[in-house]
């Protein structure tokens, strides 16, 4: 019994030893265990280094990557809303080419048209499956859909809404827009009118 009495006394004068009583004051440096984690190797910024090719210790941030306090949430490429505010923007804010259409068709048959169906009208393969609530993109009724803001549709692709999924995490924010672009055409080519075509155009219109 005795050698586990000492045996603690011995603990406990190491405890106090090394740890310190605690609230006690002292201008001595603490112990460092791993002195490592308190001054480990590291680049000054600005400071000449020969690490890295060009000498500099400061690099730019690598390409596609966004930086700590960037405004990312202010841009309306993308959000999808005007900056500052929480309305949404008119028109697409990136240009609409036709490698952008190319582009948002495919990417509107693999991920949009099981649902959608390939013209947009809700007819998709799901509703041939029991999946009966499904956007029509021509919205006759009340034309929602159509006078809705691209950045309204670009902020449904992204965040999913009511049984719609979320595709923020599968369609880069280019090839959001780009759905947004092909949504547009599919919507232009059964509700477009005739004047809304190029003069030049009108002719080869059967």
């Amino acid at each position: 019994m005795r050698y586990i009495i000492l045996a603690f006394l011995v603990c406990a004068a190491v405890v106090v030893g090394v740890a310190g009583r605690k609230g006690e004051m002292t201008r001595r440096p603490p112990i460092e265990l791993f002195p490592d984690m308190d001054r480990q190797p590291k680049l000054r910024p600005q400071a000449v280094n020969a690490f890295f090719r060009d000498g500099r210790s400061s690099q730019l941030a690598p390409i596609g990557t966004v930086a700590r306090n960037t405004p990312y949430e202010d841009s309306p490429v993308n959000t999808g809303r005007v900056a500052g505010t929480t309305n949404f923007v008119e028109t697409i804010p990136v240009p609409v080419t036709a490698q952008l259409l190319a582009r948002g068709q495919e990417r509107y048959t693999i991920y949009c048209s099981p649902c959608h169906g390939a013209l947009g009208d809700g007819k998709g393969i799901t509703s041939k499956l029991g999946m009966a609530v499904v956007a029509d993109l021509h919205d006759h009724k009340g034309r929602k859909l159509i006078s809705a803001p691209d950045g309204q549709i670009f902020d449904t692709i992204t965040n999913g809404k009511n049984l719609m999924g979320a595709y923020g995490s599968v369609l880069p924010i280019q090839d959001r827009w780009a759905v947004v672009a092909y949504v547009r055409t599919l919507q232009l080519s059964r509700l477009g009118t005739l004047e809304e075509i190029p003069a030049g155009e009108r002719a080869s219109i059967k």
